[in-house]
């Protein structure tokens, strides 16, 4: 990491999670702070993504990484994010630029995706940037479950992402 003017430069710092069983993607852009401290995805308390996967799967809400894992493994989840590295101020999803975009292909290569969804907006715009001329695969878009979202309360997000299912 390289420090320009509140900038940082950050490469992904863990791997895609998936399996030859997972049939959807799901792509966030970039971990936050809190989930590279933690070296796993959505590591912020204040994310929905756990909780509300787990109420939209009626399941319990995962804990530990290994329960996320499994988690994941079991509701036949692939997850990642759309960017490798790029430059951004703390975890700002607004603030990236100098994106270098991760290579899906190795998921797409492995399992047989259904359907692929955005974790967001910018999930979303930075995916048919950079991604979408490569896979030719159509990917759709959900509110973000960032507490930065706060337009969406917990019963909308659940409504907009029961589509997973």
């Amino acid at each position: 990491m390289t420090e320009k003017n509140n900038y940082t430069h950050v490469k992904h710092g863990f791997e895609p999670l998936y399996d030859s069983s997972s049939n959807i993607l799901i792509l966030g852009t970039m971990p936050s702070v809190k989930s590279r401290e933690q070296n796993f995805y959505y590591g912020h308390p204040g994310n929905r993504f756990w909780k509300l996967l787990a109420a939209i799967y009626s399941d319990n809400i995962p804990r530990t990484i290994d329960e996320k894992k499994a988690f994941l493994h079991g509701h036949h989840i692939a997850l990642w994010d759309v960017i490798s590295e790029c430059d951004i101020i703390g975890s700002s999803d607004s603030s990236i630029k100098n994106v270098v975009p991760a290579d899906i292909s190795v998921i797409l290569n492995c399992a047989d995706i259904r359907c692929i969804y955005a974790n967001g907006t910018k999930a979303y715009d930075l995916y048919m940037k950079y991604l979408y001329g490569m896979t030719n695969r159509e990917i759709v878009k959900l509110p973000s479950t960032s507490p930065a979202n706060a337009a969406f309360q917990m019963d909308r997000l659940i409504n907009f992402w029961s589509i997973i299912l």
